[in-house]
């Protein structure tokens, strides 16, 4: 059966969360607050965003400085071959910036189709959610939604992710690759999924017909 791959970007595709990578180096204190809050669900992606980026000290050439100095999974390449080799979508499906998207795909001169939140500057950050889910209003981006948009019928959903907003489109996808927070999660609601600590992992599964 054709695959179809849906995949998270912070953690997932990159080693580092980009976003985490922001706070850590430009906000001031209060933003872990924030997103304890975010992962409790106490606020959304959107309101924890927007009033992290208050407590923001960086302009759009320190942030695009920072963010190129981020690595991604050392075999996703590999699994992006093999996924064009195949003629099997891939899609990336993220709750963090399309910014920070642009410049990690443009160093390793890769196409791969994303949705994400748009980050905006006017003499300060913001962020606004083309994807948002109203009737949910959770994640900025709903991965869920999108997924059930771009899946062909005929094909098994495969999705890879390691985070919060990872678990809900996981409970939809035909296969589940997982890595920590949403592996946890699936362990703990039992939930199918496949464990992976990187993406060549996942290609070594998918090449033995896991």
């Amino acid at each position: 059966m054709k695959k179809e791959f849906f995949i998270d970007f912070d953690g997932t595709i990159t080693i580092t969360d980009t976003c985490r990578a922001m706070v850590q180096a430009y906000a001031r204190a209060g933003w872990e607050e924030l997103n304890r809050r975010w992962e409790n669900k106490e606020i959304s992606t959107e309101e924890c965003a927007n009033r992290t980026f208050e407590l923001f000290d960086a302009t759009p050439g320190e942030l695009k400085k920072l963010v190129e100095g981020i690595d991604i999974d050392p075999f996703f390449i590999d699994f992006w071959q093999w996924c064009r080799d195949k003629d099997y979508p891939v899609y990336i499906l993220s709750d963090g910036y399309d910014f920070n998207i642009r410049i990690i795909l443009s160093k390793y001169q890769l196409s791969i189709p994303f949705y994400a939140n748009r980050l905006v500057y006017n003499g300060g950050f913001s962020i606004e959610c083309p994807y948002l889910n109203r009737t949910c209003g959770n994640c900025g981006t709903c991965k869920t939604s999108l997924m059930g948009e771009l899946k062909d019928a005929d094909s098994q959903a495969v999705y890879i992710g390691d985070g919060y907003s990872d678990i809900c489109p996981a409970r939809q996808a035909d296969m589940v690759y997982a890595k920590g927070t949403l592996y946890k999660y699936c362990i703990d609601q039992g939930l199918p999924a496949l464990e992976y600590h990187d993406f060549g992992d996942i290609l070594s599964s998918l090449e033995h017909g896991s």
